[in-house]
């Protein structure tokens, strides 16, 4: 049976769950927020190591500015609530990608709560926020850059595990399964964690991300324990 240390996911089909029902968004995105609680709850109790949560991303910055502000506010007051909670619980909270993109007042709750909880040694839930994985790998090559013209940087050591010391987070392990909710007719990856994912089981599902709850994660964890992991290998 294949062990499982880290799950990433695409939570998507927020609007379309909102749409579905004649609600306005922001109400599937509400509702979205229940689902990660239980999501997390459950990782915990599976002493899954690591949570991934692909939450916004660069692209997403192309939508209505009315629905932008109202994600990010959510983002706001998602993470002032729930810090104290996860931090009692011993989660540790991570975030990846171009944060200096954020609003203001988001941002400094996200550091806030990164600083809360950086010394709890229990579930690390990374929070995808103006995140693209072409971004990351554009980005990661920006730093190497930088680092050749201080000082040289030895060409015959570039190979992949450098190359990854230059990622968002060079502690993030691969993950072993990546989730997509939400995916009928959207069974793609959508420019997530595209350095990472070169090995990871996908899993895609149907089920929105409002309706994705601890029975369609238990699924998802079941349908990844019934798999070979061969990883180029006979």
């Amino acid at each position: 049976m294949p062990e499982i240390k880290h799950v990433a996911v695409i939570m998507d089909g927020n609007g379309r769950w909102a749409q579905r029902r004649g609600l306005p968004r922001v109400i599937g995105h509400r509702q979205g927020i229940e689902s990660v609680r239980a999501i997390v709850k459950t990782s915990q109790n599976l002493e899954i190591q690591f949570l991934t949560l692909y939450t916004f991303s660069t692209e997403n910055w192309q939508r209505p500015e009315k629905e932008i502000k109202t994600l990010m506010d959510m983002l706001e007051e998602m993470l002032g609530k729930e810090a104290a909670k996860l931090h009692e619980k011993g989660v540790k909270i991570n975030a990846i990608g171009r944060l200096q993109d954020l609003y203001p007042n988001a941002k400094k709750v996200l550091d806030d709560a990164i600083a809360l909880t950086r010394n709890n040694d229990g579930l690390v839930l990374t929070f995808c926020l103006s995140y693209s994985g072409r971004s990351e790998i554009v980005d990661a090559a920006k730093r190497i850059i930088r680092e050749d013209r201080k000082k040289r940087v030895d060409l015959d050591a570039l190979d992949e595990k450098f190359f990854a010391r230059y990622l968002y987070d060079s502690e993030l392990p691969e993950p072993d399964l990546l989730i997509r909710t939400g995916a009928e007719h959207r069974e793609r990856i959508s420019n997530y964690l595209l350095w990472q994912i070169a090995y990871t089981e996908i899993y895609f599902t149907k089920t929105l991300w409002p309706d994705f709850r601890t029975k369609e994660y238990m699924k998802a964890i079941e349908s990844f324990k019934k798999r070979e992991r061969l990883f180029g290998r006979v």
